[in-house]
């Protein structure tokens, strides 16, 4: 059969919607998972794109909001590989799709780990909650991950949509069972939201422990530099600093934090020797995360970048004043 003929044969999409809908109303929730699949793929074959992402948009949403997470998210992806297979630009109406997907994703209070391990039915329990918590976030992460890449392949920022990063980064630290703040962390410098980032390493303070609190702001300062983000870094030392005095007195005094203070003091100045001199005095506390030392090196790369971009500049200003 001919494309053109399938086109053709293909009825309006909405008779779709309305039948797929009374299936999952019925609950017939993983017979309507296929036959999403089953019916999108053909508009896609036809290549009515738009038609396909409404099938898949309208089944994601309801399969979610009947709880099916595993089913939702499936139909999720699906739609953000066929917004790659039709090239849609990263714009706000498909963005709201995505919101709205992301909004029907279950955020469910895990237990308290300290549970009675004699009673093998509260162990039972835990076990089964941190394995569901655990499936919604890797569903959640696989659909934003995706949806992240397209927006940088389709008009969006190199580094992806930071409204994508900022629901990404929020429902891991919120939703995950055990915090990864190295990956939230990679999310949230690219979010463009430094107040939300700073209100969560605060909360982050009072739930790690010992030693990892200046471990996380020191890491989250050194991204944003190794971005080029002076001002971004800068912020979340000077409000982490504020929000954390009346909580967290001995914050300031880690080797770590002021290792970072003065890190951010010398590349205002454009001190690069007294950076070196730095990493050597502090050499004992960066060491404490092999990260740090990676991250410090793009953030050096970076400084030299903007030095010579400054000798550039210098250059430049000069030639202008012989022409002169």
């Amino acid at each position: 059969m001919s494309r053109e003929r399938t086109r053709r044969e293909l009825p309006p999409v909405q008779e779709h919607i309305d039948k797929l809908k009374k299936v999952v109303e019925e609950g017939n929730y993983y017979g309507a998972l296929q036959m999403y699949k089953s019916i999108s793929a053909r508009y896609v074959t036809a290549q009515r794109f738009s038609e396909a992402l409404d099938i898949l948009f309208s089944g994601s949403c309801l399969e979610l909001e009947h709880g099916l997470v595993n089913c939702g998210a499936d139909l999720a992806l699906l739609f953000v590989d066929t917004l790659v297979k039709a090239k849609s630009p990263c714009n706000d109406e498909t963005l709201d799709r995505i919101r709205c997907m992301f909004k029907l994703f279950p955020r469910v209070p895990v237990p308290p780990h300290l549970v009675d391990v004699s009673d093998d039915e509260d162990v039972h329990n835990l076990q089964e909650s941190l394995g569901e918590a655990r499936s919604r976030v890797e569903n959640l992460t696989s659909f934003l991950r995706a949806a992240i890449k397209w927006s940088a392949e389709f008009g969006g920022p190199s580094t992806g949509c930071p409204e994508l990063h900022a629901m990404l980064a929020d429902y891991l630290y919120t939703e995950c069972p055990e915090l990864d703040m190295v990956r939230i962390s990679r999310h949230f410098v690219r979010a463009e939201d430094p107040e939300k980032f700073a209100s969560t390493l605060i909360n982050f303070m009072g739930r790690c422990y010992p030693g990892e609190d200046d471990l996380a702001i020191a890491r989250a300062v050194l991204m944003y530099l190794s971005m080029g983000n002076m001002k971004d870094a800068n912020f979340i030392m000077d409000e982490v600093k504020k929000q954390a005095e009346a909580k967290h007195p001995e914050f300031s005094e880690s080797d770590l934090i002021q290792f970072t203070s003065y890190l951010l003091e010398t590349l205002q100045r454009d001190a690069l020797p007294l950076f070196n001199m730095l990493r050597v005095r502090y050499k004992s506390c960066i060491d404490r995360e092999p990260l740090l030392n990676e991250v410090i090196q793009r953030s050096k790369h970076a400084e030299r970048e903007r030095e010579r971009e400054r000798e550039r500049e210098r250059e430049r200003e000069r030639e202008r004043d012989l022409q002169n």
